[in-house]
């Protein structure tokens, strides 16, 4: 057995990512630090779990079948996404960070840059966002250490949202005066408004649906 401090180590897990549920700001902080513990203890007064939430997440971590599939079905999923997203942009001249997990990748756009400052960046970011309408992040964001890589999350959109986006890209990298064509991409990138369809977002029965979950009797739900 590895010998190790073990008030050096510390666990902080969301449920965000694995579950796909941001909304519900559910995590932990497991440590054997009496110090971080009491630390996060004070903390969490401040955002508090309500007890709704506490049992229908206990209900569904118990039901270990459900978690199973449904991990191996996101994940499939996800999959099957980012190499639909990368392979389109990689058709118009656009590399990626090649990647094997996770809900983002990193979009190379250095050859867009006038120059190669993160200044540059913020330009061609502020250009994406609100004449191509697309929402990615710039690299300096999360501290890149080159100007030019912008992160791209896959995982919140379905099929005919990524087709939308593919096309906005795709008509912005291959306009032949670049970035000095503003307004035509703003005419083409406002042509068709871009909405997410909750039908492709519905939970499936037999990979999504937890049989061990049950409705809770909530006073909200009685008043």
């Amino acid at each position: 057995m590895i010998e190790c401090n073990k008030d050096l180590i510390h666990i902080v897990y969301s449920l965000s990512k694995d579950l796909g549920f941001p909304g519900f700001r559910v995590g932990i902080v497991y440590s054997y630090n009496d110090t971080v513990v009491n630390i996060a203890r004070k903390m969490s007064s401040f955002g508090l779990v309500s007890t709704q939430t506490q049992h229908l997440l206990a209900s569904m971590l118990s039901d270990e079948v459900f978690i199973d599939k449904f991990i191996a079905e996101s994940s499939e999923r996800l999959g099957e996404r980012q190499g639909m997203f990368t392979k389109g942009l990689a058709e118009v001249g656009i590399s990626t960070l090649k990647s094997n997990a996770g809900l983002f990748f990193w979009m190379d756009l250095r050859r867009l840059l006038k120059e190669a400052t993160f200044d540059s960046e913020l330009e061609l970011w502020r250009i994406i966002i609100n004449e191509v309408k697309l929402n990615v992040s710039p690299g300096c964001s999360f501290h890149c250490s080159e100007p030019g890589w912008f992160r791209v999350c896959f995982a919140n959109m379905d099929d005919e949202t990524m087709r939308i986006a593919l096309k906005r890209i795709s008509y912005f990298v291959l306009q032949p005066k670049g970035l000095n064509n503003i307004a035509a991409i703003k005419k083409q990138c406002s042509r068709r408004k871009l909405q997410i369809s909750l039908s492709f977002r519905r939970l499936d029965h037999e990979f999504m649906n937890s049989p061990a979950h049950s409705p809770m009797n909530s006073p909200l739900v009685r008043t």
